[in-house]
């Protein structure tokens, strides 16, 4: 299995899709991994997985607050969308049904 280390300015969508999936509610400290990198500087990082990879995506404020507001992003994806189908619903004649 292949391991990678991310920061979170390099997230990809999918990385941000399952970090919000996993933490859901945000990550405590509990959910934090430290070790030490090749500079014996100290990491830490949230791990989530997938069938071939393990991620580590380094923790730091601004991780949460792109978790806050991508799951608000896709909040607000839903209501436009929502919006938008109802609009086209709104736009739909009904025929009335004749009574011979």
């Amino acid at each position: 299995m292949k391991r990678v280390i991310v920061d979170y300015a390099k997230l990809t969508n999918e990385i941000l899709s399952l970090l919000v999936e996993k933490f859901p509610d945000g990550y405590d400290d509990s959910d934090i991994i430290r070790f030490k990198n090749m500079k014996n500087e100290t990491v830490e990082a949230v791990e989530v997985r997938t069938e071939d990879t393990i991620y580590l995506v380094k923790v730091s404020t601004k991780l949460a607050d792109r978790i806050e507001n991508f799951d608000e992003e896709e909040e607000d994806d839903f209501v436009d969308t929502a919006d938008e189908s109802l609009d086209a619903l709104k736009d739909l004649e009904i025929a009335a049904d004749e009574e011979d």
